[in-house]
């Protein structure tokens, strides 16, 4: 209905270069309820916007009247097409290899039998007209496809081009002349092979997403009525009862149910170590089981797993267009009428200079065929798929083009105290006993404590584990101050100096000086006399200090906010390096310090945890928010860092530079190669063929460059090793 916002997301097929994208982009635009529409080349894939209007048997019929296709399945279609082309290339390679051969012999031995064979213009007629009937009608659709929809493309050039030498050449085969039918040929078979390459290259942009989708098994073992069964992986249905057995991948989302077992997590969390798993404990699809046995009902499948919501993430962020992009987008828009314009200037011009015709044709074929929009279309794309998919592996995931483009520029770091420098768990880290047996304070200690839900309690009985339960009777919280209780039949007091039950008692002096490094200390009595001290704080996560440094490193200014007292805050910062603090911040006044800091710095970062930081991650310029890897669907980030810590900070930040960088090269270089190519070929320094070899060298490289992304050295902060 009306006013209902609806997405659709597929393959086309068909398409040759950027200037093709653009036609069906703009084919899709012009259907009725269309809002937006975004037609990636490098992926081959339309995202379009409707308002409830639009269905999507009008946009395939859009997408076929503009002369392309709808693809169902992606892998399919892309083999077939793979094996067309080497078809193709192979028959045209066949009948070039004829004429390379000839032009070998030709300045050597130009009487010889075997040249003046290959000389003969019939059979060189015979040889073209196959290529340009069989390999040559490809590009001819194409064209005719992109000019009615008035948006030339890359097949117009190459048609008319190699048309050009065919026809000049069956001219003089009639009335005398120089033949060019090997131009055409040979042209024909360099771009094919060009696009080739091309296409094997591409198919390995999207290798991490393909890596992650593996991830998960094809079947699952069920337990129905009581048997065990394997079923298809579609097949599995909410509340089924999984068997996972050693080294197994879990199916899907779910909770453990009986067993115990180690799962490997590091395809979420990045942890290499095993997690322990046993009753009650969650377990997501793609992970991998230990040794143990378990049985897991499922509770999320298909996709609504935490897996297939990462897969959708990235697939989503890789066919979204970076603002970089849009100087390709406008100059490719003009790019083949300016170069048809330049090629009939060329004719024209070396006519009027009063060389032969051949030599104009022979130039204006060269500019057309060298003139490569695909290399500008491919230069952005390729290389944030690559970029893209390398972050996903690593734990990043950027939500869309932009915020990778943007997270180069950052000038500033806004950092949240809590679980991202810190381990987010309150821990005690000094213990002072003031009078009687160590274990048994503690043991009473932990008894009165484990009624609390309170952090700090949490961490006094982590601290006290393993002690022996007593009884505990008269319980009771005292809001703000601490508990009190009876314990084994002795009168407890845990908490803030406020709660001293004798005032006359002395504090040890020791307190005073946890108290000044921001540490929340706790004090117990027993019996109304002073038993022990506890002292808790939220520990500094391990490797924040090294990965602070390398941001400083690289640039950044490192701040840090928290809704903690300043002497916390500042004991922290002071351990993390950082000196740009500010304490006692509601997260509804971090937006505020956000706008605040980009008037002073410029570009800046936000890093929190997605929920009580959501205003100031959105105020950001790019916002980091920091998961488990298990709730990626509701962080409100530019950025998920699947990863805790600072660490996933610093090798999303030279990603993005990595990524950013090769952009800029493959943008150059598409430029370079164009603003030298053509001019060279119009001067008539380049011949057709040597300009066809260049055409199809330069896509091959924009996206080999790209792929190297793949092996770039990422900064990984090291983590100390404990002794």
């Amino acid at each position: 209905m009306p006013g209902t916002e609806q997405r659709y997301e597929f393959s086309v097929g068909g398409m040759s270069c950027v200037r093709c994208a653009a036609a069906v982009e703009h084919a899709l635009r012009k259907v009725d309820g269309v809002v937006s529409a975004d037609v990636h080349f490098s992926a081959r894939k339309a995202v379009v916007q409707g308002d409830g209007r639009v269905n999507m048997k009008q946009l395939r019929r859009a997408v076929k009247a503009a002369g392309y296709s709808v693809v169902e399945d992606r892998a399919a279609y892309a083999a077939k097409e793979h094996r067309r082309l080497l078809i193709s290339f192979l028959f045209a390679a066949a009948c070039a290899l004829p004429f390379l051969l000839m032009m070998v012999l030709m300045p050597f031995w130009p009487q010889a039998p075997l040249t003046k064979a290959l000389h003969n213009g019939w059979w060189q007629f015979a040889a073209a007209t196959a290529v340009q009937g069989a390999v040559g009608w490809r590009f001819y659709r194409g064209a005719f496809a992109s000019l009615r929809q008035g948006s030339p493309n890359m097949d117009v050039l190459v048609a008319l081009g190699t048309s050009a030498a065919y026809g000049y050449s069956v001219y003089h085969l009639f009335a005398g002349g120089h033949l060019y039918f090997e131009s055409s040929v040979v042209i024909l078979t360099l771009v094919l092979l060009g696009r080739l390459l091309e296409t094997r290259a591409q198919a390995r942009t999207s290798a991490a997403v393909e890596m992650l989708i593996h991830l998960q098994p094809r079947t699952a073992t069920v337990i129905r009525d009581g048997e065990e069964r394997t079923v298809a992986l579609e097949q599995l249905q909410k509340g089924d009862l999984m068997r996972i057995r050693p080294g197994e991948s879990l199916p899907a989302d779910g909770e453990v149910i009986d067993g115990a077992s180690t799962v490997d997590e590091s395809m979420l969390t990045g942890e290499s170590l095993p997690v322990d798993k046993q009753a009650g404990s969650r377990v997501f699809g793609g992970t991998v089981n230990g040794t143990g046995s378990l049985t897991v009902r499922a509770d999320s499948v298909g996709e609504e797993t935490v897996l297939a919501g990462i897969i959708r993430l990235v697939e989503q962020a890789q066919t979204s267009k970076a603002p970089i992009q849009r100087l390709a987008d406008r100059v490719s828009a003009f790019f083949v009428p300016a170069v048809l314009g330049a090629a009939a200037v060329t004719f024209a011009v070396t006519l009027l200079v009063g060389l032969p015709a051949d030599q104009a044709v022979s130039r204006a074929v060269a500019v057309l065929v060298i003139a490569c929009p695909c290399s500008l279309g491919l230069a952005t794309p390729t290389a944030l798929t690559v970029g893209m998919g390398r972050g996903a592996v690593e734990g990043i995931l950027f939500k869309n083009a932009a915020a990778l483009e943007t997270t180069c520029r950052l000038q500033a770091l806004l950092v949240d105290k809590t679980g991202t420098l810190t381990e987010g768990r309150p821990a005690v880290t000094d213990f002072l006993l003031c009078a009687g047996d160590r274990d048994e304070i503690l043991a009473l200690a932990a008894a009165a404590e484990n009624r609390s839900e309170h952090p700090l309690a949490r961490a006094v009985c982590a601290f006290a584990a393993g002690q022996p339960d007593l009884p505990v009777t008269d319980f009771e919280a005292l809001t703000g101050t601490g508990v009190r209780a009876t314990v084994a039949g002795k009168e407890i007091h845990i908490g803030s100096r406020s709660l001293r039950p004798d005032t006359e008692a002395p504090l040890p002096a020791e307190a005073d000086a946890w108290e000044r490094q921001g540490k929340t200390v706790l004090y117990m009595w027993v019996d109304a006399r002073p038993a022990a001290v506890f002292a808790v704080a939220d520990p500094l996560r391990a490797g924040s200090l090294r990965a602070v440094q390398l941001l400083q490193k690289m640039g950044l200014h490192v701040c840090m906010a928290t809704g903690d007292r300043p002497a916390a805050a500042q004991a922290i910062a002071a351990q993390a390096g950082i000196t740009d603090v500010y304490a006692q911040v509601l997260p509804a006044d971090k937006a505020a310090l956000i706008q605040r800091l980009q008037a002073e710095r410029g570009a800046v970062g936000m890093v929190g945890d997605g929920m009580n930081d959501a205003p100031a991650l959105a105020a950001a310029d790019v916002g980091f928010a920091v998961g488990s890897g298990t709730d990626v669907a509701m962080e409100t980030g530019d950025v998920i860092l699947t990863r805790g810590g600072m660490a996933p900070l610093v090798t999303a930040l030279a990603l993005s530079r990595a990524t950013v960088r090769r952009i800029r090269q493959n943008l150059f270089w598409a430029f370079f190669y164009n603003c030298i190519g053509i001019p060279l070929a119009a001067c008539g320094l380049l011949s057709p063929m040597v300009a066809g070899a260049a055409m199809a060298f330069s896509s091959v490289t924009v996206v080999t460059n790209s792929l190297l992304l793949r092996r770039v050295r990422l900064p990984q902060p090291e983590l100390p090793r404990s002794n």
